[in-house]
């Protein structure tokens, strides 16, 4: 399997084919609106406005799977996301990221970049990965990584 095999549903209910981010940096995190690292969402705005021309892509994957941080509609977490944080990258549909419902996606990333000790399981909201041009999941970062502290490694694969 191929991170370009997956198949994913925007907030807006619309199948998307991961293949068409072949050739694309990806940054790809699950997010929560009401948890304490919900301001990293105007970090990786910033970092989407600074590196999306220069083929970066930031996605985020709203969570409830800790803490029941993330509640809401679909509609509910894109409206605070646009209020809150007025960003610009896509927001997909909730998803589990852990367990027997964990996305397919999820399984890749955990599969491909273990987290602390060779775990796979994600720890908690605002974890990320980051996925080069071809696919491969380079790097996993802790929920505690912001977004500012990536860019070394997101240019090195730009």
């Amino acid at each position: 399997m191929s991170i370009y095999d997956c198949k994913v549903k925007t907030n807006k209910n619309e199948e998307i084919d991961f293949s068409t981010y072949k050739g694309k940096v990806l940054l790809i995190v699950n997010t929560a609106s009401k948890c304490g690292f919900t301001p990293q969402y105007a970090g990786l705005e910033e970092l989407y406005k600074s590196y999306k021309s220069k083929g970066l892509e930031i996605l985020a994957f709203p969570c409830n799977q800790f803490g029941e941080q993330e509640p809401g509609t679909s509609e509910d977490i894109a409206s605070f996301c646009d209020l809150q944080f007025n960003i610009t990258f896509p927001l997909f549909d909730k998803i589990d990221v852990n367990g027997e419902n964990s996305h397919p996606l999820y399984e890749y990333l955990k599969k491909e970049a273990p987290g602390l000790l060779g775990s796979k399981k994600i720890k908690w909201n605002f974890t990320k990965f980051l996925v080069s041009k071809d696919g491969e999941a380079i790097k996993r970062y802790s929920p505690q990584s912001k977004p500012d502290s990536l860019i070394n490694d997101i240019e090195s694969l730009l």
